[in-house]
């Protein structure tokens, strides 16, 4: 689904537009900081988009929830946590491999959607960094069924009030042993992205600078970027998206390189490593 560019300055009417939508739900921006909407189709009964604007003060907490900074427009939580009331709310799931509180789950109910070694020891296939198994995204049929299970988790985004969703670890493919392909995570993608599309949702790129030249074909509407200033990327996604780009860096250094470049046009945040909630050991956390 390809979407019209939305201007980094909304205009009057799609503030009305936006407001009015807004309105209905307790977790959103409030009319004068919203962000700004898209039709989700030509088809008028669809669901409308409400799309991040550039530049909006950002928070990632994904590791846990806690009271946004002061000034802070949007966040990222968790899909097991409440949005937070008056922001932009963006909901992360785990789309592409299994948490691993959550791995004798899908070893029982869903075995054969865990990827497994080719070389006939038919051991799972895992990102070592996060000790999480890949999810098998290898055939249409593996594609759909997995849909069916995450897509369940995308509607109750939408349900708890979030206005956008990011599926993490599209690059699953980059771990797999050459397993899978590009291509299939683009395929699946699209799938989630119509999914989040038909409730109402926004969806963000994560990561994946390799498959930005897909973005409109998978339907993503904006991008959360981790590091993209470490690996000269930031550019590629504000050119994508733009601007509409949420960038996470870890360390310090390159969390000042991106606000030197991109402070004025992108969302930019400094955070821990295990983005920690605030009041915890380790916490970090500092917007250009």
């Amino acid at each position: 689904m390809i979407f019209v560019p939305v201007s980094r300055r909304l205009s009057a009417l799609c503030l009305v537009l936006a407001g009015a939508l807004l309105s209905a739900c307790s977790s959103s921006p409030s009319p004068s900081e919203a962000p700004s909407s898209a039709a989700a189709s030509s088809d008028d009964a669809s669901p409308r988009l409400v799309l991040p604007t550039a530049d909006m003060d950002f928070d990632y907490q994904i590791g846990g929830p806690y009271k946004p900074p002061s000034g802070v427009r949007a966040v990222s939580r968790d899909r097991t946590s409440a949005p937070a009331d008056g922001l932009y709310n963006v909901c992360y799931v785990n789309a592409f491999q299994a948490q691993p509180d959550a791995l004798d789950w899908w070893k029982s109910k869903h075995p054969d959607l865990l990827l497994r070694d080719d070389d006939g020891t038919g051991e799972l296939v895992i990102d070592e960094d996060w000790d999480e198994a890949l999810l098998d995204i290898s055939t249409a049929d593996k594609r759909e069924r997995l849909a069916d299970i995450v897509g369940p988790w995308i509607d109750g985004c939408a349900d708890d009030g979030y206005q956008a969703v990011e599926p993490d670890n599209l690059d699953s493919y980059g771990r797999s042993d050459d397993l899978l392909k590009p291509a299939d995570a683009a395929a699946f993608a699209k799938l989630l992205a119509e999914r989040a599309h038909d409730a109402g949702l926004a969806i963000g790129q994560k990561n994946t600078a390799e498959l930005l030249a897909r973005h409109k074909k998978m339907g993503f509407d904006f991008a959360v970027a981790e590091e993209c200033a470490r690996y000269d990327e930031c550019g590629d996604y504000a050119s994508a998206y733009d601007d509409r780009v949420f960038v996470i860096e870890y360390r310090a250094a390159d969390f000042t390189k991106a606000c030197d470049t991109w402070g004025e046009q992108l969302s930019i945040v400094l955070r821990d490593l295990d983005v920690r909630p605030a009041g915890s050991k380790g916490y970090v956390r500092e917007a250009c």
